[in-house]
């Protein structure tokens, strides 16, 4: 190498030019994103209008994509994709998209900025089963701690898991069971007629399962679920409270707060909405 290339590589850019390259590097993955959002395929018109750029620039872009791997186009040259190399940046990030740990911040937040109990729970062989917990400075007393299995039908936890997750024989016998042994009292919280479906649409409907001194007595709580890339239900968050102190509405200030903390924790793990 000579002195005069070695010295070039050495001298920092100018600041314009550094500022180019910030910009250039933004707007190649502003493209990539688009691609993305857009399913993973399309047109070079549909690319540029969601980067709001001239199909000309967004051209150049795209040919530095397909150079390094991350695009590839189609045979007949109307179509850009997302080629091996990307796949191969998303298949690493997916291992690393554990939904407890990436629940653990929104807990906190729950925890710290409502005062209410917070907690993470996984479908287990049993059930809902409490994976993470964290209690306010002035904890309510449940009976409730990591390990605990949840009901199914009758507690916030367990209705966002029914009500959101793909059909499962398993979760079905879980219900039906809890239903036959429920006390008539409980069993008139429901609809007669379509006790399940109504309940599973009516929760749909808000975003989110609350529920009101039916599975604790005192306690009120809200639940909502954790997607991951696939649209899977990987998890469901969940907050509660005393009764006197929580408003369990599905459009109160904490069913927002754990709808909007539910929804940035499933966008961590790849979901888009929609």
């Amino acid at each position: 190498m000579t002195s005069t290339v070695a010295s070039e590589i050495d001298e920092p850019a100018p600041p314009r030019e550094r500022r180019q390259r910030v910009q250039a590097a933004e707007t190649c993955l502003a493209v990539l994103k688009a691609l993305a959002t857009l399913g993973g395929r399309a047109s070079l018109t549909a690319i540029a209008g969601a980067v709001e750029e001239s199909p000309a620039k967004v051209h150049r872009y795209l040919a530095s994509l397909m150079a390094e791997g991350l695009v590839e186009q189609d045979r007949g040259g109307t179509q850009y994709a997302l080629a091996a190399e990307a796949m191969r940046v998303g298949l690493a990030a997916m291992r690393q998209s554990d939904p407890i740990r990436l629940a653990e911040p929104a807990l906190l937040h729950l925890r710290e900025a409502l005062q209410v109990t917070s907690f993470v729970a996984v479908m287990g062989n049993l059930g809902p089963t409490i994976v993470r917990f964290e209690e306010p400075g002035l904890p309510v007393t449940v009976n409730v701690r990591v390990g605990s299995v949840m009901s199914l039908l009758w507690s916030a936890t367990g209705r966002a898991f029914f009500a959101f997750m793909d059909d499962d024989a398993r979760v079905d016998a879980l219900l039906a069971r809890e239903l036959a042994e429920a006390p008539a009292a409980r069993r008139a919280l429901l609809d007669g007629a379509d006790p399940l479906g109504t309940l599973r649409r009516e929760i749909r409907a808000a975003g989110c399962a609350s529920v009101r001194d039916v599975n604790l007595p005192g306690i009120s709580a809200v639940a909502a679920p954790l997607h991951d890339y696939t649209g899977h239900v990987v998890g469901v968050l969940c907050a509660l409270g005393a009764s006197g102190g929580f408003d369990p509405d599905p459009q109160g200030a904490v069913a927002r707060a754990l709808r909007a903390e539910a929804a940035r924790v499933s966008a961590s793990l790849g979901h888009l909405p929609g």
